[in-house]
């Protein structure tokens, strides 16, 4: 049974950092894009980031470019998402998936073919 498990979330202040981490079992996506995505409260799931099978290219969407990473381990089959300068925008579920990379309106995002449960993350202002 295939599972992305995720964790880190918690409550922490505007400004502060947060590191989540997903780790799949079940197959091995060492072939496979990785990304987040998050859903606020009376939102949309709207995509954070995907990072390539390979590492080696990694893509943001607008509103967390510059303060949050996402990197990749093959090896351990797990997918990070360092955020930092929190804001309380950034308030959501943060949810880790995995699937191919598509464009939708000319910006680079992931298709999910796979979703973790999901983890909550809360900033205070």
């Amino acid at each position: 049974q295939v599972q992305l498990v995720e964790s880190g979330g918690g409550l922490v202040q505007a400004g502060g950092s947060l590191r989540l981490s997903c780790a799949a079992s079940g197959r091995t996506f060492s072939r496979s894009a990785m990304g987040w995505f998050r859903q606020a409260p009376g939102k949309e799931r709207e995509f954070v980031a995907a990072i390539a099978w390979s590492g080696g290219s990694t893509y943001y969407a607008a509103s967390v470019r510059g303060r949050f990473t996402i990197s990749r381990d093959n090896a351990k089959n797990t997918v990070d998402l360092q955020m930092n300068s929190l804001e309380a925008e950034d308030t959501a579920v943060y949810y880790c998936a995995a699937g191919g990379l598509q464009m939708i309106k000319l910006v680079v995002t992931l298709r999910g073919d796979y979703w973790g449960q999901g983890t909550q993350v809360t900033v205070s202002s």
